[in-house]
């Protein structure tokens, strides 16, 4: 009995002996690896701080929708800033008077002589510019009105002369506008006239393209819209380089002092974007990609003198 009582306790010793020269528990994680690491993620877009008015209303001429460009800086301008933007494409004279009326909030338009005039009327607050590029006369290839190379009144008149087809937006809009100085400093008035082979589309510059190509007519465009949509068009560049051809666009934010309700913020901001180094950098490699030169050529450095105006 007394050994059996020995044999236990050696068993009972041995036992605690093993206990002792056991590894120790590795300690439980207090966070999952997936957790910590999402902890050291940068913020995204959603933690940007929605403004306390985010939707703001943009009106401005269709080429800049056209020839696509709106479709790369509107996306951008939201995520970085929060904002919302409604894009209203109508001609420039369109855009600038709800401008005037306080339904929109900011304006990119390209006819300097009436922004200046909507600007000295109070209607703007803050004016910059943005970009340019140029107009052009296309036609079809057998340019029935022998117009190619000539100087632009020097064409415009051989088109009338000619009774060739011609088709003008007829809108008000900047393009429309720089139609019609081209006709009185040629001396000539078709849109008073109304003669048949003188068309007005009323529409944006997209559609005058397609209804000029349809018609074999000639037309005043910018080169930004034809280049965007030349695949689809039998129309060529007839007339190009003149000095008077420039074509120049610039922000406009709406007078809040005319306007209390518009989104003066969203406006500015939307102004600070456009003229910021890095947009101007984007808007001057629009194109280049796809059409093997740049559409528009950023400003926002320069003066109107800069430019001529």
């Amino acid at each position: 009995m007394k050994r059996l009582s020995f044999f236990f306790s050696l068993l009972i010793l041995f036992s605690l002996a093993l206990s002792a020269c056991a590894p120790a528990s590795a300690p439980l994680p207090t966070e999952p690896p997936a957790a910590q690491a999402a902890a050291t993620e940068a913020p995204t877009e959603a933690s940007i701080p929605a403004p306390a008015n985010p939707d703001r209303i943009l009106a401005t001429t269709t080429s800049t929708k056209d020839s696509g460009l709106l479709d790369v800086l509107v996306p951008l301008f939201e995520q970085q800033s929060g904002y919302n933007v409604k894009v209203v494409a109508v001609g420039t004279g369109a855009a600038l008077q709800m401008g005037q009326e306080g339904n929109a909030d900011v304006l990119l338009v390209h006819a300097p002589s009436s922004e200046k005039t909507y600007m000295d009327g109070g209607y703007g607050k803050d004016r910059a510019l943005v970009m340019h590029n140029d107009f052009i006369v296309v036609g079809p290839s057998s340019d029935p009105a022998g117009i190619k190379s000539k100087p632009v009144a020097e064409a415009f008149t051989a088109i009338y002369d000619s009774k060739t087809t011609f088709i003008s937006r007829g809108d008000q809009s900047g393009t429309n506008t720089k139609e019609l100085a081209i006709w009185k400093s040629a001396g000539l008035d078709p849109a008073t006239e109304k003669p048949d082979w003188y068309v007005e589309s009323g529409q944006g510059m997209g559609a005058t393209l397609t209804i000029a190509s349809e018609k074999n007519a000639y037309t005043l465009t910018d080169r930004a819209t034809y280049l965007a949509n030349k695949a689809n068009l039998q129309l060529d560049i007839l007339v190009e380089g003149d000095n008077s051809l420039l074509n120049v666009y610039h922000v406009i934010t709406v007078n809040p002092d005319k306007w209390p309700k518009v989104n003066y913020d969203g406006a500015l901001a939307f102004m600070k974007f456009l003229t910021d180094p890095a947009t101007q950098d984007v808007i001057g490699k629009f194109g280049l990609d796809k059409y093997g030169q740049a559409l528009f050529f950023p400003d926002a450095d320069k003066t109107d003198a800069d430019l001529g105006l």
